[in-house]
């Protein structure tokens, strides 16, 4: 399926690894120009190298914080005006609820929840102006179902999810639409630091801590293993294209190719 991605401008936020890479190479192969960043010159570099050697022709790397107001400044003077905003950016942590300090709290929204506040308020406008533009937030289904283990992680997540749909009410009537992905646990770079540190048996084999993971942690799942990250980017290309013009404000739940609208 042809997404009629070609000729629009799309920029990934913490796009070195993981889903984030995974969005913006399906997006570079389904023709669109897509803009990442970064806050690590060899790890934007080698992200940018990636893209390409994937089929990625027009992309470019913006050397940038994005869970800062200055380097939310920077990105806006690199890109003056984008089609598709993709929030992906995201950092969690196991923590006891009695151990997260003010600091872990503010810093988890500064990066979860604040990076995609300002450059929603950066974009979104022009967006409007045109009457076409695409906004979606990576989320997580811990926004929803929340651990006990990261709920200040859970909260930014659950935060995302009203942000997301505030937006979506601003664009009533056009051609604009924000949505927000949830995926569930996704194999990325470091979850297996994370799948073993909740384990009862760090050392055991990664197939054995991770099938204990969705037993006990996770025993809800329907899917019962990780989400691969060029799953997420599937659908995330789906509801970037012209072709989801009729998903508006909805929260999407990913599970390897099933999608649950959960709002």
């Amino acid at each position: 399926m042809d997404l009629r991605l070609t000729g629009k401008t799309a920029l990934v936020t913490g796009a070195t690894a993981g889903i984030g890479l995974e969005i913006a190479r399906t997006l570079a192969a389904e023709g669109a120009r897509v803009v990442i960043t970064g806050r690590d010159r060899a790890k934007l570099d080698s992200a940018l190298a990636a893209v390409k050697e994937s089929g990625g022709s027009d992309i470019a790397g913006v050397l940038a914080d994005a869970a800062s107001a200055e380097g939310a400044a920077i990105i806006a003077r690199a890109e003056a005006s984008v089609d598709i905003l993709v929030n992906n950016l995201g950092i969690y942590e196991s923590k006891a609820f009695g151990d997260i300090s003010d600091a872990d709290w503010s810093h988890l929204f500064d990066v979860n929840v604040l990076s995609g506040v300002r450059l929603s308020r950066t974009y979104l406008p022009g967006m409007l102006e045109r009457n076409w533009g695409r906004i979606i937030f990576i989320s997580s289904e811990s926004g929803l179902a929340i651990p006990q283990d990261m709920i200040h992680y859970a909260t930014t997540k659950t935060a995302q999810l009203s942000v997301s749909r505030g937006l979506a009410q601003l664009t009533r009537g056009t051609n604009v639409t924000v949505n927000s992905v949830l995926p569930g646990p996704t194999r990325s770079e470091g979850i297996e630091a994370f799948l073993r540190s909740q384990a009862s048996d760090p050392s055991a084999p990664i197939k054995e801590v991770e099938a204990e993971f969705f037993a006990t942690a996770r025993s809800a799942s329907i899917l019962q293993r990780m989400v691969e990250a060029e799953e997420v980017a599937n659908l995330v290309a789906y509801l970037a294209s012209p072709r989801s013009s009729a998903t508006n404000g909805a929260a999407l739940r990913a599970e390897g190719g099933l999608v649950n609208t959960i709002a």
